[in-house]
């Protein structure tokens, strides 16, 4: 470590209690650490390069701390936006002449908050020149993302890696969850490894608001919605492509396991126009197909895509297996090669349904009657909300058969339970559907994540468009699942629809 660095930004400490007149702040640090480091930058929103005119910093708690903001704040004044999106903790020590490994936790904090502020400057000033090269790679911390974002450069794209915060709440396992502070700073490593400039994006507030909320609603109301199939159509892609236009990139890259397809007069078609480009005779838009790996295949969570985000669009892993996609990350040395795949919903990390249920205070807890299907009392649940659809175990009940959850009732807070046998059914009813292609076309549904496609057809002869309702009948029978649950709506292996499971 050089002493004489570090005394020069601790004894002349670079934009210390300043703030730009338009700033943007962000922060890490606090309490748990007694560190803290705030870092604010203003980007010339006139500046085809977003050009950062200014900048400043304030810090509390030991000296390293100071000094890194400092060392932030010289590093991001006269920068252009995608130069400074290539700073981080390594090149904030090394400007410091190198920190000892009880300090590099300063320049960890320096570059968390310089990234916080980047993003939210980035996400309201930028307007970066278009460059028809360049591509924003969704990047997560895991293996996916980071093959997806390696593949994209070896096609000649100019890869811009972006990462959202969307949830940080103390009992969650940050380490577990895809989209928490921890994973941010993963993700940010992995892509400076690569040599990419990496963008964190807090959207916080609008995931709360237009997820969690919705996911608690649902549960108040007795039902079990998908929160993945909501957060990817109306949050979270939606928001890097918004960025993406402000950094000038008309491409956004994911490592999902999903294909596009352009299809022309027949959405059952499986086969894209050359190039994977429609001609204007033929032209109907882009729509999702299933992945070659029918294990990891995530069409069904990315249904609520609008056909004009699906066009800027790219999945490099739809045509990989799981398998080929860790083999590859390790012959090129990636670190995140063999990186457990995150299993829960971002918000659950570390924490069980309940749990969270009881904090938010969605999960009253309030006795009722359990009922057969004739409507006599079979016993007490501890509250109708705490229990799904087919569930079996946990009841209370003592029975000559195993019995499982038929209905709940959150109004009446019931539940209602019988043989497996009952749950069966040949019908599906879905409500406020989706249909990008003419009703005739369907042939399959999916009505669970992980589920299998189930043959069915729909009687009605519904144009693409919205409709309040639709009835599914199903060629064989199935269990059913639970209202609030995404039905997704195929011909064959193309998504031509989707909507929301009714009671």
């Amino acid at each position: 470590m050089s002493v004489e660095e570090l005394t020069h930004h601790l004894e002349a400490p670079a934009g210390r209690g300043h703030t730009p007149a338009r700033a943007f702040t962000g922060a890490a640090g606090g309490a748990a650490c007694g560190d803290l480091v705030r870092v604010s930058l203003e980007i010339d929103p006139c500046d085809p390069q977003g050009t950062i005119v200014d900048a400043g910093f304030d810090a509390h708690g030991c000296g390293a701390a100071i000094a890194a903001g400092s060392a932030a704040v010289e590093l991001l004044r006269g920068a252009p936006l995608l130069e400074a999106a290539r700073v981080g903790a390594e090149e904030i020590a090394s400007a410091l002449g190198g920190l000892s490994a009880a300090k590099r936790h300063a320049a960890e904090l320096a570059a968390d908050a310089l990234h916080r502020a980047l993003g939210g400057a980035a996400r309201a000033q930028a307007r970066l020149a278009p460059a028809p090269e360049r591509a924003v790679v969704a990047m997560s911390g895991g293996v996916d993302s980071a093959v997806a974002a390696l593949l994209s450069a070896r096609e000649g794209h100019e890869v811009v890696a972006v990462t959202l915060e969307l949830w940080s709440d103390p009992e969650n396992d940050g380490e577990r969850s895809c989209c928490s502070a921890q994973a941010v700073r993963g993700a940010r490593e992995a892509a400076h490894r690569m040599g990419a400039p990496h963008l964190s994006i807090d959207l916080r507030e609008e995931f709360r608001a237009g997820v969690v909320d919705h996911w608690l609603a649902g549960h108040a109301a007795g039902e079990t919605p998908n929160p993945c199939v909501r957060c990817n159509g109306d949050v979270r892609l939606e928001a890097m492509l918004e960025l993406g236009e402000r950094l000038g990139s008309q491409t956004l890259v994911t490592g999902h396991y999903a294909r596009i397809e352009w299809d022309g007069d027949s959405a059952a078609s499986a086969t894209p126009s050359k190039a994977g480009v429609p001609t204007r005779a033929t032209e109907r838009g882009p729509l999702l197909r299933m992945a070659v790996d029918p294990v990891k295949d995530q069409s069904y969570v990315l249904a609520g895509l609008a056909p004009e985000s699906l066009a800027r669009m790219r999945f490099p892993l739809g045509a990989m297996h799981k398998r080929e996609v860790r083999e590859f990350a390790e012959r090129e040395g990636l670190a995140v090669a063999r990186k457990p795949d995150s299993q829960d919903l971002c918000f659950l990390a570390g924490t069980g349904l309940q749990r969270f249920l009881e904090r938010h205070g969605e999960l009253e807890g309030a006795p009722g009657p359990i009922l057969d299907v004739q409507g006599r009392e079979l016993g007490t649940h501890a509250g109708s909300r705490s229990v799904t659809i087919g569930q079996r175990h946990g009841l209370g009940l003592s029975a000559g058969e195993p019995l499982y959850v038929l209905a709940t009732d959150a109004e009446a807070n019931t539940v209602t339970v019988g043989p497996r046998a009952a749950l069966g059914t040949d019908t599906v009813a879905v409500r406020e559907v989706t249909l990008r292609r003419p009703a005739r076309f369907i042939d399959h549904v999916k009505i669970r994540s992980r589920g299998r496609r189930i043959p069915c057809r729909l009687a009605q002869p519904l144009q693409p468009g919205r409709h309040a309702a639709i009835e599914l009948e199903l060629q064989e029978p199935v269990e059913r699942t639970a209202p609030g649950q995404v039905a997704c709506l195929f011909a064959g292996e193309t998504i031509v629809g989707y909507g929301t499971i009714a009671a």
